[in-house]
């Protein structure tokens, strides 16, 4: 476990290096008048994930915290199986989000994790997959004005514009 603390610490202090690259390509500080520009947030919340990072590493190198001072492995059996189950299931979320639109995929999802993996009731299941989609619409693309991919449902959600917005 110790390797892979710092492992996954290395591979995200670079993730967090490369968000604050990103995000630099527009303005970081504040814009007099219009407030903080489109790249303060994603800059500065990568920021202080590379300053958590450094923090993991400092304790690792101090042996300070337990995963540091662990020598059993990473992952076990049945983590690895879940590891790779759950990974799938994100991958065929996104292989979804073109064909049926971000909105559905993510209400597919939620009916394989919940019901399939999780082993809840379809009650439960439906309870929290079937609002997924219009919560998401509502949010995103009516309040924010943040479409999400709609994949072929395109057509569908040109009543549901012209209407809320």
């Amino acid at each position: 476990m110790r390797r892979a603390e710092i492992i996954t610490a290395l591979l995200m202090a670079g993730l967090s290096i490369y968000l604050m690259v990103k995000s630099a390509e527009l303005p970081i500080g504040w814009i007099p008048g219009e407030g903080p520009g489109g790249g303060f947030w994603p800059f500065w919340l990568s920021a202080f994930m590379l300053g958590s990072i450094i923090w993991v590493v400092v304790n690792w190198f101090r042996r300070a915290s337990p995963p540091s001072q662990s020598e059993e492995p990473y992952l076990d059996a049945y983590g690895m199986k879940m590891f790779l189950l759950v990974g799938g299931g994100i991958t065929g979320m996104i292989a979804l989000v073109d064909i049926i639109g971000m909105h559905l995929a993510a209400a597919v999802f939620l009916i394989y994790y919940i019901r399939f993996l999780g082993g809840h009731s379809w009650k439960v299941t439906l309870g929290v997959a079937l609002p997924t989609p219009v919560v998401t619409f509502l949010f995103f693309d009516i309040a924010l004005r943040k479409f999400l991919p709609t994949g072929f449902m395109d057509p569908l959600y040109i009543p549901l514009y012209d209407f809320f917005l």
